[in-house]
């Protein structure tokens, strides 16, 4: 709160209204552990620990957990339980289970399980599109159209993940303007929230104020969320910027899960203990138990023989 109320005493008029609001707001975190955060583990988790694990979540008074894809075994065999794990998981009411479909058929699937919010995907780099999904960017929207469409048929939101927004793996610097084109192709489309995601970790501050300066004049700041990797230490540091410009929805993963299948190196998405330490020492309402969380974060920690990514979760409550 102090950083924050200093921050206020120096900053321009226009950003001293967006912290202003920053203090009384409410931040949505939605959790990806359960699916973006298991998708890339080599060993096959058991369905009932996908279950507990995000029974455990659910538990924490987080809104969103995205829970699992309605991919091809083929492609991520660590999700081929998609529909078991949906039908074996206790809904919190107050909790959105989102789940991933690629296309039509998966759709189709997913619609057998209850759901009620949809993520698709696809890049702001044509490089790494075609690397991940083995089609351009226009290709990418004709794909999934018809996916659209059926939700919207049956009332289903619609979430749209856009990745490589800091930069690509294959082509390196990735234009301001091709990030504003496809989030707002989305919007279009009939996106209710477009996540944009630093798939690799290489994001700076500095790197996410210029995207976000840029991008935010043709977007509506209240339909964007940010989805920040933590290869380099920064994601932190850069959802406070994306605070700092108005977006109030971040993405994150508990003890850090996570990876890219398709950006060497990539660590996993920002610990969701990591990003509450923050969030609730600057004044932000999240309605989620922080200590449920690090809890949670130490049990699939454990069940996978892993360290825990989180730094939060280590210091508060440390573990042999």
């Amino acid at each position: 709160m102090r950083v924050i109320k200093k921050l206020l005493q120096s900053r321009p008029t226009r950003t001293q209204h967006t912290l202003s609001r920053f203090l009384s707001d409410f931040v949505k975190i939605v959790e990806v552990g359960p699916r973006d955060g298991l998708q890339n583990v080599k060993s096959i988790v058991p369905t009932e620990i996908k279950v507990q694990l995000i029974d455990k979540l659910s538990l924490s008074g987080l809104k969103s957990i995205e829970s699992t894809s309605f991919v091809s075994p083929k492609w991520v065999p660590q999700l081929a339980d998609g529909k078991e794990v949906m039908s074996r998981i206790s809904r919190n009411p107050d909790c959105v289970y989102p789940v991933l479909v690629p296309n039509l058929k998966g759709l189709e699937s997913a619609l057998t399980c209850g759901i009620t919010e949809i993520g698709i995907f696809t890049a702001a780099s044509e490089a790494f599109c075609k690397k991940n999904i083995n089609c351009s960017i226009e290709e990418s929207f004709e794909r999934f159209a018809p996916t659209i469409e059926l939700a919207k048929e049956n009332g289903i939101a619609i979430r749209g993940y856009v990745s490589c927004i800091a930069g690509c793996p294959y082509q390196g610097h990735v234009d301001h303007g091709s990030v504003a084109k496809v989030s707002q192709k989305l919007l279009e489309m009939g996106c209710s929230e477009i996540s944009l995601g630093d798939t690799i970790g290489v994001g700076t501050p500095g790197k996410i104020k210029e995207l976000l300066q840029a991008i935010l004049p043709h977007l509506p700041v209240e339909n964007l969320a940010l989805h920040m990797h933590d290869t380099y230490g920064q994601a932190v540091a850069n959802v406070y910027v994306g605070l700092d410009h108005g977006i109030r929805v971040f993405d994150s993963s508990v003890s850090g899960l996570g990876g890219c299948p398709y950006a060497q190196g990539a660590s996993g998405n920002v610990a969701t203990e990591d990003l509450l330490y923050m969030l609730h020492d600057n004044g932000c309402d999240t309605g989620v138990d922080i200590d449920s969380v690090i809890e949670t974060g130490h049990f699939i920690s454990g069940f996978l023989e892993r360290i825990n990514g989180s730094k939060v979760g280590i210091a508060k409550n440390p573990r042999s």
